[in-house]
């Protein structure tokens, strides 16, 4: 049963400036995704298919897309490996799964209704393609909207090829109009007009065309932009006659603008080419500084390029369009600088994974998240290059995000890149541990435990190698989470408290004390590693039945945890604290520490975390005698494993506990109530059920 009432949720690229024209090609593609699964715009560069794209999924019917418009930017891609992960990033796909990320993509997209929008397919027709059709055949309620310079070329597919705007029409003239207004800060007089049609007519009506052409008007004033455009292209008209007229109007607009940059700004055009998605002053100043630019040039110099329109904007955040970032990278192939540049923007990316790991445990936990997270194109883009130029570095890095990653579900990248480092640095060194350390957090997630435990032992050996303490506890905390997660609680609390003692950390923490103090004897003593290996005692002692011990242990490391302003472990011991409340009778503050739990976890994006936390949220609800509000936050749950790619997972103590939850809650409710309050929840969008289970959480 599915929830009619809900608002579609449309997750699209925000609106840079107006949409401009476009009425009637934007009632045919409504029409089409009305009648057709598959629908391609198809036509050149610079000619509006994103816009187009973008309009539409911001008006489809929300009856005939009940689960959302998502939107998939696949232009970055510099191959097809991150192919499905971008797609499965777009539709809130965590991949907690050893599955084929494809068939997984396809099981979480079956029961949908969506829309989903690919956007940029040019550079990956045949993938894309193949991707497409796997999707259309296993998700009957699935439409597809491709935007692509050429056509998928699939059965059923549904071509509207966009041709530019009318040259002499009055749609070219306003976008001209709008543009030359946002640059000038007024509107043009009605006096312009003639020199306006003139413009848009010699630039073929193409929308990129004539909004580069507008932002000159400042300079040049409308008629100069117009006799400049004239004997610019009277001297090209011959260039290269084998190419379509279009894409020689649309490229001579470019270079045109190109060459009326100032040469400062006609190199960082160069540089900023390097970037595949959205970057800030910040980063562009300290990957394309140097030589004839100076860093503290760099702002306004990116101010004079978003006011030329080869940058757009998105808040404090910019970005270029395809067509301009490939004319940038064809100038620094001829600059000779794509290596130099490269190798900068993977040393900051580097620099960004060492600042995230050094702060970790501490207030700044959910913003690192945050910001690995919003990088993950950029990280990406550096691996793929380190891993051609110094696989040793590519190993530190993706050793280092590995574990940001597996929070937000990108399990497969993290999986491939590290594997591929390894691969490529076999030898010892000392970034081999912690690289086999995230290597064994994504497999033991993925419930891949036999793979998971050859590399801990490959990670414990490494760690006792390079005789570097962090190391040694975290390869401590990857065989203690493997033992909690296969069953062996009190394995699990033996690796922690050996790996602790051989620190010379354990004090106080590892003979049950936790929180009279700090091992060493202060704060400043605790670290990421020891954390987490203090977390797997706490999990240790729940699931062994020792619940005084494992309270006592949760309170102290939670105060400790609460003094640096950590989340991550906090929210984590959290949970613990609403399992041993729960098991010991008092299922209202079970359903407080789940709340708490769930607060944190929903901060760092943690969906694997969140699933676990609605698991015992619903189950304190259940004990509690609220039937329909357990079986609604069950079904919320539900969403979001099923998100993770598999079904309910945890430690193996939590089967039970799940099914005297569903067997008190149906008995409350009784089992048509229940059944239909788990169908609304699991069909609702999962964010609004979160929510909506917190509502409950904190009114008992």
């Amino acid at each position: 049963m599915r929830h009619t009432a809900q608002v579609v949720h449309r997750q699209l690229p925000p609106e840079t400036n107006a949409f401009v024209g476009r009425a009637a090609e934007c009632e045919e593609l409504l029409r089409a995704l009305a009648e057709h699964r598959l629908v391609t715009v198809a036509g050149p560069g610079g000619v509006g298919k994103t816009r187009l794209a973008r309009r539409a999924g911001a008006l489809v019917d929300e009856k005939a897309h009940r689960d959302g418009v998502r939107w998939a930017d696949l232009g970055h891609l510099q191959g097809d490996r991150l192919l499905v992960a971008t797609v499965s990033d777009a539709v809130d796909l965590s991949h907690h799964t050893p599955r084929m990320p494809a068939d997984t993509l396809c099981a979480w997209l079956a029961r949908q209704e969506t829309l989903l929008v690919l956007d940029s397919c040019e550079h990956l027709v045949a993938p894309c393609a193949a991707l497409v059709a796997d999707l259309l055949t296993a998700c009957p309620g699935l439409t597809v909207l491709v935007t692509s310079r050429q056509p998928l070329g699939l059965p059923g597919e549904h071509v509207l090829d966009l041709a530019p705007l009318p040259p002499g029409g009055p749609d070219a003239a306003e976008l001209f109009r709008r543009r030359t207004g946002t640059a000038l800060g007024t509107a043009l007089p009605d006096t312009a007009a003639a020199a306006v049609g003139a413009v848009c007519r010699r630039l073929e009506g193409i929308p990129l065309a004539i909004e580069l052409a507008a932002a000159q008007v400042p300079r040049f004033g409308v008629d100069g932009v117009r006799d400049r455009l004239a004997a610019r292209f009277e001297v090209l008209e011959s260039d290269d006659p084998a190419r379509p007229l279009r894409h020689r109007t649309l490229r001579t607009a470019v270079g045109w603008s190109h060459e009326l940059c100032e040469p400062a700004e006609r190199l960082l055009w160069a540089r900023l080419s390097v970037f595949r998605g959205p970057f800030d002053a910040g980063a562009a100043a300290e990957v394309c500084s140097g030589g004839p630019l100076d860093t503290a040039a760099v702002p306004a110099v990116l101010a004079g390029l978003v006011a030329k329109s080869v940058l757009r904007g998105e808040g404090v955040r910019l970005r270029m369009l395809d067509t301009v970032r490939e004319y940038g990278a064809m100038w620094l192939d001829e600059l000779g600088e794509r290596h130099a540049v490269a190798d900068r923007h993977a040393a900051r990316c580097l620099r960004l994974a060492r600042r995230a790991h050094a702060q970790w445990l501490g207030p700044s936990q959910a913003e690192w998240y945050a910001r690995i997270a919003a990088a993950h194109t950029d990280l990406c883009t550096a691996l793929d290059h380190l891993l051609a130029t110094d696989p040793e570095r590519a190993l530190e890095l993706a050793g280092t995000v590995g574990f940001f990653w597996a929070c937000c579900g990108h399990l497969p990248e993290t999986r491939h890149f590290v594997e591929t480092a390894l691969a490529r640095s076999p030898g010892p060194g000392p970034h081999r541990a912690r690289a086999l350390w995230a290597l064994g957090v994504a497999l033991t997630l993925q419930g891949e435990y036999g793979p998971a435990r050859l590399r801990s032992e490959e990670c414990t050996r490494a760690a006792r190698l390079a005789g570097d303490r962090e190391d040694r506890l975290d390869a401590a905390y990857l065989a203690g989470l493997l033992a909690l997660l296969t069953g062996e609680p009190e394995t699990a609390r033996r690796e922690v408290d050996a790996a602790v003692e051989a620190a010379g950390t354990a004090g106080d923490a590892a003979a049950g004390t936790a929180g009279d103090a700090a091992p060493g004897g202060d704060a400043g003593a605790d670290t990421g590693a020891l954390v987490r290996c203090l977390l797997v005692r706490v999990f240790a002692l729940t699931a062994s039945g020792r619940l005084d011990e494992a309270r006592e242990e949760a309170t102290g490391l939670r105060e400790r945890c609460a003094a640096l302003g950590e989340s991550w472990t906090r929210a984590y011991l959290n949970y613990q604290l609403a399992l041993i409340t729960l098991l010991t009778g008092d299922p209202g503050a079970a359903a407080r520490h789940a709340r708490s739990m769930l607060i944190g976890k929903r901060g760092l994006g943690d969906g694997f975390g969140v699933a676990l936390g609605l698991d015992v949220l619903a189950a304190a609800l259940a004990a509690m005698g609220e039937g329909r509000h357990a079986a609604l936050v069950s079904g919320t749950s539900e969403t979001y494993w099923l998100a993770a790619g598999h079904p309910q997972r945890g430690t193996p103590e939590l089967a039970p506990l799940r099914e005297e939850c569903e067997r008190r809650a149906r008995t409350e409710a009784g089992d048509d109530a229940y059944d239909a309050a788990f169908a609304e929840g699991a069909a609702g969008v999962p964010s609004a059920g979160l929510a909506a289970a917190l509502r409950m959480a904190s009114a008992v």
